[in-house]
């Protein structure tokens, strides 16, 4: 099952194992349990640590993973290779012994929880927003015992998932939970156990606070640190929307890298300098006072400080059309990487002609039976190279001009209608999903009119980052600067907080 240097790897991990592990395996003999029996087998032969045993579970083929003696809760349905082979891993340290690494207040949180949490988690092993799911939901189950997790292979148990088009889908104690990526800290605030308002009583003013948790939040942050300034960082989750960008390689200095590990990456070399980091809370309001500014956060606490950088990033923008709501996770979807393989051997529609629609298009043709891509304008804008790989395929059709009007379905998605804009025609397309991927639409609605905003909502800043309020930065996708990339986000974060800098010299 594993080549010899995922072998390799995996013989150093076992290692750090600090106690005794338990898989219990329900099989068949069907193809998926004898690859689980294979899996589990194999990693057990590397260590004296494990050992395997029959078990009666709800799914088969699955395995669940424990300590001599206790059920842990954690279960995984299907064989947790591709992307699921790190929580697998993951959850066999943890499990062990290994100290998960979580902040104590998150964990003081996750051991509060009294009341019984049955999760399961449908994923795909192609997804990479799965695993933070998964890893997430296991460690709220190492830690606490009335937690359990289940993660399953919509792949390996296709009619149990049939109605699921999006991952990962996250059901509690039998009922929709959630869907899309979640940390820890997001589970726990959905469940009414986010950080306390009391947590945030003591917090002095800062010289340098920072809205937002993407790469130009980052590069915000660590350039005041460096020049030595009081810095707090206000957070969903560190990475924003590189978590969910698949792979990079326009990163000057990095051939190749992914979201997931650049997000890692990031949240590392933040934790290297005195950043005050306060994750899983939002901001909701600013306020300016005499002694700089005041935010308002989502659960009732209150910072203030010297100066402000937003940072908040920019969300996938939504077409507005009848449909797209009715049949979110039903067959609208948002990201190729994690939902396509949902729709193999399917008709779908990806609407948007630029970068973003010419990749997603090529990616779903290597899935799909046909992908149709529809340009509201006279062509397509990607780069030359994307549309030329794109026109190259023969199970993809290019159609421009095209004014999307309608998503329509029964309890799932079954076509879209669009206006020939040539003609004023209405024409419709039967397919099974579609893919939208026409843009960003800027985090900022929470400011309302305390900060000048253009008329796509994106914050209007200078070259330096100013703002029209004195002390008031945006940085990244947040804001009007033109080319929304990850190397340029970070740019305007150093910017902003070199300005700040400067702003609080003068000041």
């Amino acid at each position: 099952m594993l080549d010899q240097e995922l072998k390799k790897q995996l013989s150093q991990f076992l290692d750090l194992m600090e106690g005794d592990v338990v898989f219990k395996v329900s099989a068949g003999s069907d193809d998926h349990s004898q690859k689980l029996n294979d899996l589990v087998n194999e990693v057990a032969e590397m260590s004296p640590r494990i050992t395997v045993e029959k078990a009666e579970l709800k799914r088969t083929p699955s395995f669940s993973v424990n300590r001599p003696g206790e059920d842990t809760g954690i279960t995984f349905a299907g064989v947790p290779l591709g992307h699921e082979f790190n929580s697998f891993v993951l959850a066999l340290l943890q499990v062990s012994g290994r100290a998960p690494k979580e902040e104590q207040s998150v964990i003081d949180q996750i051991k509060s929880i009294n009341e019984p949490l049955n999760f399961e988690t449908f994923v795909s092993l192609t997804c990479q927003k799965c695993p933070d799911v998964v890893q997430a939901i296991n460690l709220m189950s190492v830690i606490n015992p009335n937690i359990t997790h289940t993660m399953i292979d919509g792949a390996v148990f296709k009619e149990e998932s049939e109605d699921i088009m999006a991952v990962p889908s996250i059901f509690l104690n039998g009922e929709q939970f959630g869907s899309g990526r979640m940390t820890v800290t997001d589970i726990l605030s959905e469940l009414g156990q986010g950080p306390d308002a009391s947590e945030f009583e003591d917090k002095e003013t800062y010289d340098v606070l920072v809205i937002g948790g993407g790469p130009a939040s980052a590069s915000s942050a660590i350039y005041a640190a460096r020049k030595g300034l009081r810095t707090g960082i206000v957070a969903d989750r560190i990475g924003g929307q590189v978590n969910d960008t698949a792979d990079i390689e326009n990163y000057i200095g990095v051939t190749k890298t992914n979201g997931p590990a650049l997000s890692s990456n990031l949240e590392q070399h933040i934790n290297d300098y005195n950043v005050d980091v306060m994750k899983g809370v939002r901001a909701e309001a600013l306020r300016k006072t005499d002694e700089g500014t005041e935010i308002v956060l989502n659960n009732g606490a209150t910072l203030q400080t010297k100066s402000l950088i937003i940072a908040t990033g920019a969300r996938w923008r939504q077409l507005g059309v009848p449909g797209e709501q009715e049949f979110a996770n039903k067959g609208v979807a948002y990201c190729p990487h994690c939902d396509g393989p949902l729709f193999e051997g399917k008709d779908v529609a990806v609407v948007g002609g630029g970068n973003s629609g010419v990749e997603a298009a090529i990616d779903l043709a290597g899935i799909c039976k046909h992908v149709t891509l529809l340009e509201f304008g006279s062509e397509m804008k990607a780069d030359q190279v994307l549309q030329d790989r794109l026109q190259s395929l023969p199970n993809t059709t290019v159609i421009t001009n095209a004014a999307t009007s309608e998503i329509t379905g029964d309890d799932r998605v079954n076509g879209i209608s669009y206006t020939d804009r040539t003609t004023d025609e209405v024409k419709h397309i039967d397919l099974d999903g579609v893919f939208v991927q026409i843009g960003l639409s800027p985090n900022t609605e929470w400011l309302g009119d305390t900060v000048q905003r253009n008329k796509m909502g994106e914050i209007e800043i200078d070259r330096l980052g100013h703002t029209n309020v004195p002390g008031v930065f945006a940085a990244g996708d947040c804001s009007d600067q033109r080319y929304k990339q990850i190397i340029i986000s970070m740019g305007s974060g150093a910017t902003a907080a070199l300005s700040a800098f400067d702003y609080l010299i003068r000041h």
